[in-house]
């Protein structure tokens, strides 16, 4: 049985920056996979489920602007003496960053009344409840509370297009309404984030699991190829992948 959800999000700006524009901001023509899923765990998360996107449907016309917007060029240190974590285990500490003097102008270029549908199904990591126990039909639980939060506009944090500052629409719904007649056909939108692959590794840039281990972000990319409107998501270890 699949226990999948069809989505419609929408917003009046969207910005999937592509990682490879390092100062200035330039969105993907899309949504991302990632993005995508973050919106969904937005609405409903817990520690047991993972969400995969399975495609992704454009359903309007793709178009960019530019703004300019104020950004910092520091950041809150989390390691040392002036540090997040010596904060916290002292009590006390300065971590305030004074925005006059660290304020930048950046120039961005981003995408303006957007519209996306989101197909998706979520797989269970973890089979075992709080108290231990191990229910009957567990997805259809987990999916049945999506459908009640998402039916009712709830969410943990408000859903965003990419940045915050971009916040996202969203409704249930049975099908997708055809893509624009602009978008028939095959595009090619070239190399796409698919998501991040955390992998075991005890040196570099790592962040700590929920079991204790110590574990690497790896960025994954696949080439995206649009056929009216639809993007097919692939698997992480899908041929065309790399790893």
């Amino acid at each position: 049985m699949a226990y999948g959800v069809k989505l419609r999000v929408w917003g009046e700006y969207a910005a999937f920056n592509r990682p490879e524009m390092k100062v200035e901001r330039v969105s993907y023509d899309i949504i991302t996979p990632s993005a995508a899923r973050g919106i969904l765990e937005a609405i409903y998360w817990k520690p047991q489920i993972r969400w995969v996107v399975d495609r992704l449907h454009v359903l309007a016309p793709i178009r960019f602007t530019h703004v300019r917007r104020n950004e910092i060029s520091a950041t809150i240190p989390t390691k040392g003496k002036t540090g997040v974590a010596s904060a916290m285990k002292s009590g006390r500490g300065n971590l305030g960053i004074s925005v006059t003097d660290v304020r930048q102008q950046r120039a961005a270029m981003i995408l303006r009344d957007v519209s996306y549908g989101i197909e998706a199904h979520l797989e269970m990591l973890d089979l075992r409840e709080r108290d231990g126990t191990i229910p009957s039909n567990p997805e259809a639980k987990h999916l049945d509370s999506f459908n009640r939060r998402a039916a009712r506009g709830q969410y943990f944090h408000h859903p965003y297009l990419g940045c915050r500052e971009f916040p996202a629409s969203f409704e249930l719904v049975e099908s997708f309404p055809p893509c624009p007649e602009e978008l028939r056909g095959q595009q090619d939108l070239g190399w796409m984030l698919l998501d991040l692959d955390f992998v075991e590794d005890s040196k570099g840039s790592v962040v700590e699991s929920n079991q204790g281990r110590r574990l690497r972000a790896d960025p994954r990319f696949f080439r995206a190829v649009m056929t009216d409107g639809v993007l097919e998501v692939p698997s992480m270890n899908a041929e065309g992948v790399p790893a």
